[in-house]
């Protein structure tokens, strides 16, 4: 599971690193520009994202995210205890928040609570399926199915969303300098529903993983 962590406090920075760096791949930033411009050209499970750094700061770097399709899971980071500053954070996008100063122990719990909201580093029964988004495979009794990474994601994108759009996929899926074709995507979709018939085509919207 890879962790973008953007987090201006040097010493912060260093401490978090070096306990999330126990579990996880982390990939840090001390300002906003620097941080997006990563997420354009590649992909990350989980974003950290202190509200208060210089220039684009951690919530304005939320809004350009989901307003463009990107659902890269978001745990604000940030010294303001306000109901209303909370509530501004969900309605932005983001699904948790983590107020200064904090326990590495909230902090790991905060990071479980979004792992097991969207699956991630877990093991998913889909129908008679068991799906294993790390390693790209569907075990199903003695049965084992190879996905390549790019299916894997797609899969997992389209189990944990309700109607996707092909601009979902394209920012959720690609980096920003590889965006595919619509016949990628098609192919992509056909191949998968070769395992799982319930992905329907929703006309002028997108796709849905209707429940099995």
């Amino acid at each position: 599971m890879k962790i973008l962590l953007l987090e201006d406090d040097a010493l912060l920075r260093k401490l978090m690193v070096e306990h999330l760096n126990e579990k996880y791949e982390t990939v840090t930033f001390d300002n906003g520009e620097d941080a997006l411009e990563y997420l354009y050209e590649n992909r990350v499970d989980l974003a950290l994202l202190d509200i208060n750094v210089p220039g684009l700061k951690g919530d304005e770097l939320l809004k350009i995210l989901r307003k463009e399709h990107n659902t890269t899971p978001v745990i604000f980071i940030t010294s303001n205890d306000s109901s209303s500053d909370v509530k501004k954070g969900f309605d932005i996008g983001c699904d948790d928040y983590i107020k200064k100063p904090f326990e590495f122990e909230e902090l790991d719990a905060r990071i479980e609570h979004v792992k097991r909201i969207y699956g991630l580093e877990e093991k998913i029964k889909i129908g008679d399926f068991l799906f294993d988004p790390t390693r790209h495979i569907l075990l199903k009794e003695n049965e084992t199915i190879h996905l390549t990474p790019k299916a894997s994601e797609i899969l997992h994108y389209l189990y944990t969303h309700k109607v996707v759009t092909k601009e979902d996929l394209i920012a959720n899926i690609w980096s920003y300098d590889e965006v595919p074709s619509e016949a990628t995507i098609r192919s992509y979709i056909k191949t998968l529903r070769k395992i799982f018939p319930n992905i329907k085509t929703i006309r002028g919207s997108g796709y849905e993983f209707e429940p099995l």
